[in-house]
């Protein structure tokens, strides 16, 4: 009887965070898709528009210093060597190879994709960078893009790890808030729009959850055939 009220705990707690999964993935598939719908069709920026006037209002040289140590950590040049590093912990340190393999996987499918719809959509950058020009098109942003989904995987791997429930909610804010801020620290140099942005973090986070259920399915795939293996060779 206890196995049973165990069994329908843990099917229910699946249940749930399967539906948190899909509602996440549907509402940034819808985010994307609006965003897009306004800026290249209806030809409305009325909202990049506020968004620059708010932060023009808090720019100074402390702001912009730390805004620009923020940006660097959606940056490659931090988020290769973090790859690596996390990589090598986990192929020879933790010994888990898939999280070995979904760290490479979200990080090339997702700078693939980000390429892509920049050459898709076409959009020039703000023509008034506060420091210095970034090179390529706008939408969407890829510091936005490439940190929602290098630090989302992050977020994913602590929620699976992590068992103390006040650290484990502790580093998720904390991921979530540096999502957010290396975003806002894009809009904030005036090298990429809020709607580059906010585009950026709906595909982020849609690379994640297809990245990573993809993985996870194939990852159970093998599980399913090395197991009836390792029952012959016990018997």
């Amino acid at each position: 009887m206890t196995r049973i009220k165990k069994f329908f705990a843990v099917f229910a707690l699946l249940s749930v965070e399967l539906l948190v999964v899909w509602i996440l993935f549907l509402a940034c598939i819808l985010i994307f898709v609006v965003t897009a719908y306004r800026i290249f069709l209806l030809k409305k920026d009325d909202i990049d528009s506020r968004v620059f006037n708010f932060l023009a209002a808090h720019i100074s040289t402390k702001t912009t210093s730390i805004m620009e140590a923020i940006t660097f950590l959606g940056t490659h040049y931090f988020l290769i060597p973090a790859n690596i590093i996390l990589i090598a912990y986990f192929l020879f340190i933790r010994n888990h190879r898939w999280y070995s393999i979904k760290l490479p996987v979200v990080a090339i499918g997702g700078l693939t994709i980000m390429l892509l719809l920049k050459q898709i959509f076409s959009r020039p950058r703000p023509l008034i960078p506060l420091l210095e020009p970034a090179r390529g098109f706008s939408f969407p942003s890829g510091h936005a893009m490439m940190s929602s989904s290098f630090y989302g995987l992050l977020i994913f791997i602590v929620y699976e790890n992590v068992r103390n429930p006040y650290v484990k909610w502790s580093l998720i804010s904390f991921l979530v808030l540096l999502i957010f801020l290396i975003g806002l620290s894009r809009v904030y140099l005036r090298v990429h729009y809020a709607s580059d942005v906010i585009a950026g973090f709906a595909t982020g986070l849609i690379w994640v959850v297809v990245s990573v259920s993809v993985i996870r399915g194939i990852e159970n795939y093998s599980r399913k055939k090395i197991d009836p293996g390792l029952e012959m060779g016990n018997g």
